[in-house]
């Protein structure tokens, strides 16, 4: 991935930002192709995405309610005294405006609720 700006360019039109929630990064496909795309405003300083980013994983990806998941792998580690994997099953929407990334209602992290700046990938939280 090459920087550019606070963000991450990959292959295929991906474009990557730091989630502060997930304490992750997270990636859009803008441009012309297969699959879904983004609407991106071109600013790499303060990116606009448009529609909202949807993020899912574990027994929140659609399908997969009731099979094995990071929850129930993680709560069979602790019980057996050993330590849990550093994944776990989330959600993560948001959306992502001039540089700000609103955080929506039904993420499942701390920051829920909240708007707080991007910052670039190797920049210390502030």
């Amino acid at each position: 991935m090459a920087a550019r700006g606070i963000l991450r360019t990959g292959e295929g039109g991906r474009l990557f930002f730091w989630c502060p929630g997930c304490n992750g990064a997270h990636a859009v496909t803008v441009g012309d192709g297969p699959g879904p795309r983004w609407g991106f405003n071109g600013d790499y300083d303060r990116p606009t995405f448009t529609p909202s980013v949807l993020v899912r994983s574990g027994h929140y990806v659609p399908g997969q309610e009731g099979k094995s998941c990071w929850c129930k792998y993680n709560a069979e580690q602790v019980a057996a005294g050993k330590e849990p994997a550093p994944f776990n099953c989330s959600i993560c929407h948001s959306f992502v405006r001039d540089g700000q990334i609103q955080f929506l209602g039904d993420c499942t992290h701390e920051l829920a609720g909240q708007t707080v700046a991007l910052r670039a990938f190797d920049e210390e939280p502030g």
